[in-house]
């Protein structure tokens, strides 16, 4: 397809980083622990779906201009390592209004021959976090509600992400940035955690940022609304347009970011290290606590954990060196089985459009180490005559975790336990990236480096597979087990349906759900399985006989038209004989904005939250082991 014009030279694969989506789709080990292992069908519905994106943006080019914004986002975002971020030089904070980046970078695409505004892609810090630990559904969290609003607002009367009009959200130096910007509460007492190790009365478990909404859904959409609101802004505000003009070019090169060469400010040598992960990893951050007795800020270890991580492989003492004072819980680079459990080589690369600089990284650099390598290269570019607009483009191509400053490194809070190659990691970046850029501004073409091993043909999974499903005696695939009620806007209404397995098919460039209005006798269809103000759960209620159940809850949206409503579900079931077949169900119907109800009701519904025996049994063990 379209042979000669996309390669890894000039494709960069960003992710916005939502902790929402579905698993099993790395090739190191360390990644797909928790989900069980790999899942080819995970895989090959990302690449399916990344290759016809590219398909149809190739098809639909037209003769377009460029035009960059800048805007400012408030209380959008807070600092979750600010004890980290404090570690830096006073001189190199000053220069600096906050902890975090509060600025959002916007391209606007026009169509110069219909003279019609095609799309926008910004950049703004935060994680995508607002959906927590505790959520079980598959969402695009705070940046893919801001997407969706936007691309709503533009393509009317047209289903979510079928529209021309496209608004992408993207992430860049966030790996210190929350969305839960209440802060971290203890949950017993509503009082400040300890803010240097985020722990109430020394555990990680209770101590719990909140964002600005009333729970989880509402701050993510809160957090989306204040991103979308300063995006349309910047979108309408073409007297603030700054038109992106001047040359096209990328650069890219695989490195070996275990033992890349780095040169310190007093002249001498050191270099990257093995990957390894450090105590404070498995803490997690105060979006989501860990498990167990770890804490953030630990630069000792401890005999207990020491004995388990060393049942695994003990670290090299060359490797202790290397990550000190990273106390190494995992010695990740040195566990070879059964393959490789983190990438040894990785991608550097920089697109260069106009005056704008992509600098497209393999990891999430904290705001710091966004800002340090954003000057390198804007100070590098500037001294050959080139005033440039640097962006860190974050997540970008493969995932190496967190990338923070070597100040922020000797803290060892989350993110700097998670930086895997170790206390000089920003500085081989900084590095990398202005070779790079100055050799792509020179016309120098660089070796392309050794590209990282496919691992697909080794890769173990224990996912169980789908034999067959079965429905309860009496009742089809699709019946309704329980109806909606009337109700009014802004309501919730629940549907609940006998149903397949939901990975017998993915229904890509389809829906699990239907949400219909009755227009004089036609149904109109008002919302489907990635809309906002739908909710689908699906629960295996019997194992054994392959039975299953899936709950649709719709919250009725307070402009959504008076009238008569039904709520649909399809999918497919597995036989052992026949194998796949469709099925759909059909609620009865019910109003909105025309009944009797007088309060705002949610029907209480038992939604599966669902489990991953792995995990489970792991806390079990280490549970009984420790005491």
């Amino acid at each position: 397809m379209f042979p000669g014009y996309y390669t890894e030279q000039n494709v960069v694969l960003s992710a916005t980083h939502t902790h929402s989506g579905p698993a099993g789709y790395m090739q190191y080990v360390l990644f797909n622990v928790s989900n069980l292992g790999f899942l080819r069908q995970s895989l090959d519905a990302l690449v399916d779906g990344i290759v016809d994106s590219i398909y149809r943006a190739h098809r639909m080019m037209v003769p377009a201009k460029i035009y960059l914004s800048t805007g400012t986002v408030e209380e959008a975002n807070i600092n979750r390592s600010p004890t980290s971020y404090e570690a830096n030089p006073e001189e190199e904070k000053a220069k600096y209004n906050s902890n975090t980046d509060k600025t959002m970078v916007q391209l606007t695409f026009v169509d110069i021959e219909e003279d019609e505004k095609m799309g926008v892609l910004n950049w703004f810090a935060v994680h995508p976090t607002s959906m927590n630990n505790t959520n079980h559904l598959i969402s695009g969290d705070n940046k893919g509600a801001a997407s969706q609003m936007f691309e709503k607002a533009m393509n009317t009367e047209i289903q979510t992400g079928k529209g021309r009009f496209t608004a992408a959200f993207a992430s860049t130096n966030l790996g210190d940035v929350s969305p839960n910007i209440m802060g971290p509460k203890c949950l017993d007492t509503g009082l400040p955690c300890d803010l240097e190790h985020s722990t109430c009365d020394g555990r990680t478990q209770m101590c719990v940022a909140f964002g600005p909404g009333e729970d989880i859904f509402e701050s993510t959409k809160i957090i989306a609304e204040r991103q979308y609101a300063v995006s349309k802004a910047l979108f309408d505000d073409e007297e603030g347009y700054q038109e992106v003009t001047g040359s096209v070019k990328f650069i890219h090169q695989w490195i070996d970011m275990t033992n890349y060469p780095v040169k310190l400010d007093n002249g001498s040598m050191a270099t990257t290290c093995k990957a390894a992960l450090g105590y404070s990893f498995a803490a997690g951050t105060t979006d989501g606590p860990g498990e167990f007795d770890f804490t953030q800020g630990v630069t000792t270890g401890n005999p207990f954990w020491d004995f388990i991580s060393g049942i695994l492989k003990d670290p090299e003492p060359e490797t202790e060196a290397c990550h000190a004072p990273k106390p190494i819980l995992l010695d990740t680079g040195e566990f070879k089985y059964p393959y490789a459990w983190h990438p040894t080589q990785v991608d550097t690369q920089i697109l260069k459009i106009g005056q704008m600089f992509l600098l497209a990284v393999p990891g999430e650099f904290t705001t710091m180490a966004g800002r340090r390598l954003r000057e390198s290269v804007r100070n590098l570019v500037g001294s050959m005559g080139e005033p440039i607009v640097p962006v860190v483009a974050g997540l970008s191509n493969t995932y190496t975790h967190y990338i923070t400053t070597f100040e922020e490194y000797q803290k060892q809070r989350y993110e700097a336990a998670s930086t895997i190659y170790g206390p000089h990691s920003l500085r081989a970046y900084q590095q990398q990236y202005t070779m790079m850029a100055e050799a792509m501004l020179n016309g120098q073409e660089l070796p392309a480096g050794t590209p990282p091993e496919d691992l697909l043909d080794v890769q173990l999974s224990f996912i169980p597979g789908i034999i067959f499903d079965n429905s309860p005696g009496g009742l089809d695939f699709g019946s309704c087990i329980q109806q909606p009620h009337d109700a009014n806007q802004g309501d919730f209404v629940t549907a609940k349906f006998i149903s397949g397995h939901l990975r017998n098919d993915l229904m890509t460039d389809d829906t699990f759900l239907r949400v219909e209005r009755n227009e004089n006798g036609e149904w109109i269809e008002v919302a489907v399985d990635d809309d906002w103000s739908t909710r689908l759960y699906w629960e295996r209620t019997n194992v054994i006989l392959g039975e299953s159940e899936v709950t649709v809850i719709w919250e009725i949206p307070e402009d959504a038209l008076n009238g008569e409503y039904r709520i649909i579900h399809k999918g497919y079931y597995k036989s052992i004989i026949r194998g796949l077949t469709p099925y759909l169900g059909v609620s009865k119907t019910f109003l909105v904005g025309l009944s009797d109800v007088k309060e705002k009701v949610e029907q209480n519904v038992n939604v599966p939250q669902g489990s991953n025996p792995f995990r489970d049994l792991w806390k079990l063990i280490m549970k009984f082991v420790s005491g």
